[in-house]
């Protein structure tokens, strides 16, 4: 394919971006108040269309000339729902308000955009530098991070285009249709690009190889099926910037000769389904995307493809199967999808993440990426952090970034003057990791090392509260139900791994129990094909090596040590700290396992006891009277009265 006509594709796309400019001029230069609103899935399900109604309805009601201007989500999760006020008259910068809900929003509205008191308890910073108001750069939870892929997130409306052509948006398209494919696939290969959805292989080899096959006809994939627990970074990418994922696509198509394309997306992200095909149809109208892009001579379709959530069609062939109509199982591999992909064509599979890096690579250059991250693991990588930690949400930071730094400096570190305990890194496939390696460079070979693994980039964090065994049992649970049972190893040995660790949750255990879960791991990982049975066994393994202590006591002691297994615990009130009188727990009680002993303080009755943990809730925290215990059988006796007749 020979680069296009520089001189028509830049006047074609100069026209558009003029446009875009204009819009964008006319509203930064309306002499009014902007409210900027995060309308991704996470700011949804805090309340942020409740929040966007009242802003409307105050605005109207007090007749105040404003403009709100909807976006994404920044990544700041814990802080949802996220508005920033831009308030030129009032004297101060662009304010950061973090959980503005209905009623604050109303607020806001009557008490700076209308009086000009901005509400300093309510601030959480300014987007820009200032001497009235404490930036948020400031702030570690904002100024350790790197954004590259997510630098728009949460800045442009998702649903504009033109909103995102005015921040330089297909530009590096434009670049690109006049440069010769095999010079932009060595520039990603120069890059050091590595695949973003988990086994990091080159990008760039890929795309080379891609470009090689002898087949004309052949298919660009973004695969967009995250299904990992606490995984969320290609949902709010696609919610919250979906044209620089296309933008991405377009290229490599570009690069590797392909004229059909495909967004496989789970069905279960409808907002990102919608956005999604929601910027295709903006790309069209623009001639951005379909036949003569720009003027050019490529032609390139993109379809949307919804999955039906089933966790092994991440795989990339089984994912091939589930678009070609059948049960999505993976196959065996050679061919290689590049040799032989969706409908045994030559195809090009990558991540949101990692299509959503290729313009800002081709915009800056390969050597400037290179420079970010490590020598091995160039670029940046993005997590969705969740679990026991204070700033919980997506994080963009450099390779090579130490998990303490990540965990404490950038995310806050953990709730409530608990203890950390460990992190579980790669979704169900990952490892869990203890203090010994918290100070691991996060990279690709850094993590394979210490047992866990990049993968996709979920991470859950875990305070002294969690039983080890227990998250071992939570991972097996998921990837036994989401085996596809094509392999006897995975379909037959996942589920006797999670038979044993029931039996360990519920003081079961049996001599002998560690060292099967050991071979039964070992074989799992060996006997199956594709990389869900290969891992599957990895948080297992990985919290049997650095936690095995805790599988003991759970065996020997029918013990838990971290007081979460059910059947192993039991609650009592402490007599010298129960408050004589006091009725909190004994209403909040769901079984009525609560009792007045005669001395007026609180018993439980262990046989009616659910160790739903009410009580603790309920009991008022200057008495703290409520004690947990493991094994149960260490419960003080506490006489019951008996019932009056």
């Amino acid at each position: 394919m020979k680069p296009a006509n520089n001189k028509k594709l830049d006047q074609a796309f100069s026209a558009i971006r003029q446009e875009a400019l204009k819009r964008r001029r006319v509203f930064q230069e309306a002499p009014v108040p902007k409210i900027h609103i995060g309308m991704a899935t996470c700011g949804i399900a805090s309340g942020a269309l409740e929040t966007k109604k009242a802003f409307e309805e105050a605005l109207a009601e007090r007749n105040v000339d404003a403009r709100i201007h909807t976006v994404g989500c920044g990544g700041h999760c814990y802080a949802e729902p996220v508005v920033i006020i831009d308030h030129p008259d009032s004297g101060f910068p662009p304010i950061f308000y973090h959980q503005v809900n209905a009623g604050k929003a109303k607020m806001l509205v009557k008490l700076f955009l209308e009086e000009g008191d901005p509400r300093f308890e309510h601030v959480y910073g300014a987007t820009q530098a200032n001497d009235l108001i404490p930036s948020l750069m400031e702030f570690s939870r904002f100024n350790m991070e790197k954004r590259i892929v997510m630098e728009k997130c949460g800045y442009i409306d998702p649903e504009d285009i033109y909103d995102y052509i005015a921040e330089g948006g297909y530009s590096v398209l434009v670049k690109a249709l006049q440069t010769n494919p095999d010079d932009i696939v060595q520039e990603i290969q120069n890059s050091g690009l590595r695949g973003r959805g988990g086994a990091g292989f080159s990008t760039g080899r890929k795309w080379a190889l891609a470009r090689q096959a002898a087949e004309k006809d052949k298919f660009v994939i973004c695969n967009a099926d995250e299904g990992d627990p606490g995984a969320y970074m290609d949902r709010t990418i696609l919610e919250s910037n979906p044209h620089q994922v296309i933008e991405g696509m377009i290229i490599c198509a570009y690069a590797v000769g392909a004229h059909q394309a495909i967004v496989y997306v789970r069905a279960e992200y409808p907002l990102a389904v919608k956005l999604v095909a929601k910027a295709i149809r903006q790309a069209e109208e623009l001639g951005l995307l379909g036949s003569a892009i720009l003027g050019s001579t490529f032609d390139l379709d993109i379809d949307v493809f919804q999955g039906s959530g089933a966790f092994v069609c991440g795989e990339e062939t089984a994912l091939f199967r589930s678009i070609e109509g059948y049960r999505g199982m993976p196959r065996h591999r050679p061919p290689f999808p590049v040799e032989k992909g969706l409908w045994d064509r030559p195809t090009v599979i990558n991540n949101v993440k990692t299509l959503a890096s290729i313009p800002p690579i081709l915009n800056n250059g390969a050597d400037w990426y290179r420079n970010i991250g490590t020598e091995n693991s160039s670029g940046t990588a993005i997590f969705s952090i969740v679990g026991n930690v204070v700033h919980p949400g997506l994080v963009e930071i450099p390779m090579g970034v130490s998990l303490r730094t990540l965990i404490f400096d950038i995310c806050g570190g953990i709730p409530n003057n608990k203890k950390f305990k460990a992190v579980q890194i790669g979704g169900p496939s990952g490892g869990c990791l203890n203090e010994d390696f918290l100070d691991t460079p996060i990279d690709f070979d850094s993590l394979t090392e210490a047992g866990a693994m990049m993968g996709s980039g979920g991470m859950v964090v875990m305070d002294e509260d969690t039983c080890m065994v227990d998250v071992a049992r939570y991972f097996l649970d998921f990837t036994q139900k989401e085996s596809c049972g094509k392999c006897t190893f995975c379909r037959i040995g996942t589920h006797h791994l999670l038979k044993i660790l029931n039996r360990l949750t519920k003081g079961e255990g049996r001599e002998g129990d560690l060292e099967l879960l050991e071979v039964l791991s070992a074989d799992i990982k060996n006997g199956s094909l594709c990389g869900l049975g290969k891992t599957a066994p990895n948080p297992v393994l990985t919290s049997l090596l650095y936690f095995r202590d805790e599988y003991e006591a759970h065996i020997s002691a029918k013990r838990c040590p971290a007081l979460m297994c059910r059947a192993l615990t039991a609650f009592y009130f402490d007599p010298d700290l129960c408050a004589r009188g006091c009725d909190a727990c004994a209403t909040r009680c769901p079984v009525d396992a609560v009792f007045t002993t005669s001395n007026r303080k609180k018993g439980v009755d262990q046989e009616l006891c659910v160790k739903c943990g009410e009580c603790v809730v309920a009991c008022p925290p200057e008495y703290d009277a409520v004690r947990k215990v493991s094994p149960p059988d260490l419960v003080p006796i506490v006489e019951k009265p008996p019932e009056k007749t």
